[in-house]
């Protein structure tokens, strides 16, 4: 019997939306500040899953600049109808404070992995839109209300009509579900199954009393009756789950005619403790009952760490190597960039054959114009690896490997220069929260502007290291917290709660002078441990 293994996508892919085409199966998943925006992964069986393609590419469909930590892209929703696919996601452009300001968009492409719109303005009412495609040739679109006044914020759901033929959304705004009592009701998504138009909705909020909610009516403007058991997946009961903060949810049926919702998760470190990982994708085979209702395969509410996978034939997919040498003419997929694209103007694979080439800009915690390529953490163990050759003439001239949450909270190890020693050095920085202290009681020395650096975390345990020649490696620095590396420390700590996206490793380099001095880098490896 072949099993599905969750999470099925590991590290930061959090609010999934699946949708399948013939044989085909696709899970949207957002990236938040990171860029290109949306992450789609590929597969036909459901247990074997690759990253295919990321569709908001250019500035004219997500201009991130300057927005802040864990905004942009939130929960995108993907559909396909009539040889077209759609893709419907908000920018999200401010998120503390009052006032949430939460653009919805649509764009479309005829191939997943082909160019896609401009997009179509839809609303700033909320965000969580998705697409819903209505039997009868209608569509619609439902997303969280906000709600500003004094003491609310959530405030329901709401939906309109979309015009295919206007690319606009049209009439009147109905309010169809308030939510439940678990409260905090967003990511509403539709579908439809004898008749009745089922609402599934997240609720209890994205920490460990997150839940996925179903609700059905016969009038898609409702009302709306709750599921008997509601909610239908939540881990909020059980602190032992290896599964944690199951909620955010889409169903999917294969051609088969088996049932599957995809979730959100996160695997803490301890219970009820800090997730690096941040929020991942799992899959639950999910069944009819005769009272029209969908319930878990395996009986309550509960999500599993392993569950039957479809009767479908296998696809395995190659794996992306552990180790680039950047030999290519592209940057491997895994790579993001901060809010803004990778150009030539800062990032270059064809400045220097064989190196990755970073141009120096602003410091690690602008919201602008970073120089920074990093992939996401997937393992609770790994190492990241990396050749730098660099010629700093100033201390403001930096470059590195970081190991990254936002713009308050990072390690960063580096090479710069230091004018009293009249030598390259090495350094590291920790922000935590806008608190930088320098773990090294001195700074390193480089002969020349060539070193390898190295960062080794396992689980909430993070060590530095540097070698001259590749084979002998020397730690720096001491143990570091990696754990605070993630959501639960950023929102919990400092109630800052716009901290929604997980722990990424990287190559950076900052020119604080203006002066854009390069730093080259020749290889980046990502080895996961036992």
């Amino acid at each position: 019997m072949n099993m599905i293994t969750n999470p099925i996508l590991t590290g930061f892919n959090p609010d999934p939306s699946i949708c399948r085409v013939g044989d085909d199966f696709y899970i949207a998943t957002s990236t938040f500040d990171w860029f290109p925006g949306v992450q789609i992964h590929h597969s036909r069986d459901l247990v074997h899953w690759h990253l295919l393609t990321r569709p908001l590419t250019r500035v004219s469909q997500l201009n991130m600049k300057g927005n802040p930590d864990s905004c942009g892209v939130w929960a995108p929703n993907l559909t396909y109808k009539d040889g077209m696919f759609y893709l419907v996601y908000t920018d999200v452009k401010r998120f503390d404070g009052r006032w949430k300001d939460t653009h919805n968009y649509l764009v479309t492409a005829t191939e997943i992995d082909g160019e896609w719109s401009d997009p179509i303005y839809l609303n700033s009412s909320g965000f969580d839109p998705s697409l819903f495609h209505d039997e009868d040739g209608r569509a619609w679109v439902p997303n969280l209300l906000v709600d500003h006044r004094k003491g609310k914020f959530f405030g329901g759901i709401v939906l309109q009509e979309y015009s295919y033929r206007e690319r606009r959304l049209i009439g009147e705004v109905y309010y169809i579900f308030p939510g439940t009592g678990l409260g905090v009701t967003e990511g509403p998504v539709l579908f439809k199954r004898n008749g009745w138009y089922y609402l599934i909705t997240a609720e209890g909020g994205t920490e460990y009393n997150h839940a996925v909610t179903l609700a059905r009516s016969r009038q898609i403007t409702g009302p709306y009756e709750v599921h008997p058991t509601n909610p239908v997946l939540t881990s909020a009961h059980n602190p032992d789950l290896y599964l944690q903060k199951a909620g955010h949810g889409s169903v999917v049926s294969t051609p088969n005619g088996r049932w599957y919702l995809t979730h959100l998760a996160g695997r803490p470190l301890t219970p009820r403790g800090r997730c690096t990982l941040g929020r991942e994708t799992c899959l639950q085979e999910v069944v009819w009952h005769e009272d029209g209702w969908l319930y878990l395969k395996s009986g309550g509410y509960e999500p599993q760490v392993q569950i039957e996978a479809p009767d479908l034939p296998v696809c395995r997919w190659e794996a992306l190597p552990e180790r680039c040498d950047f030999e290519d003419e592209t940057i491997p997929i895994d790579f993001q960039s901060l809010r803004v694209p990778m150009d030539e103007t800062w990032v270059s694979l064809r400045k220097r054959s064989g190196f990755l080439s970073i141009k120096g800009r602003e410091s690690l915690c602008s919201t602008h114009h970073q120089s920074m390529i990093a992939r996401r953490q997937q393992d609770f163990n790994f190492t990241a690896t990396t050749r730098l050759e660099f010629q700093p003439d100033t201390f403001q001239q930096m470059a590195g490997l970081a190991y990254y949450y936002n713009t308050r909270h990072f390690y960063y190890l580096f090479m710069s220069w230091e004018e009293s020693l009249n030598s390259y050095v090495l350094n590291i920085f920790v922000n935590d929260d806008n608190r930088w202290s320098e773990p090294l009681p001195e700074y390193i020395r480089l002969e020349k502007g060539e070193v390898w650096l190295r960062a080794t975390v396992q689980r909430e345990k993070l060590n530095f290291s540097y070698s001259i020649d590749g084979d002998t490696w020397q730690e720096i620095g001491g143990t570091l917290d990696a754990s605070i590396i993630s959501d639960d420390y950023v929102c919990n700590k400092f109630e800052y709660k716009a901290a929604f996206t997980g722990a990424f490793i990287g190559m950076c380099c900052q020119d604080v002078s203006g002066r854009g001095k390069w730093a080259y880098f020749d290889s980046f490896e990502y080895k996961p441990l036992l």
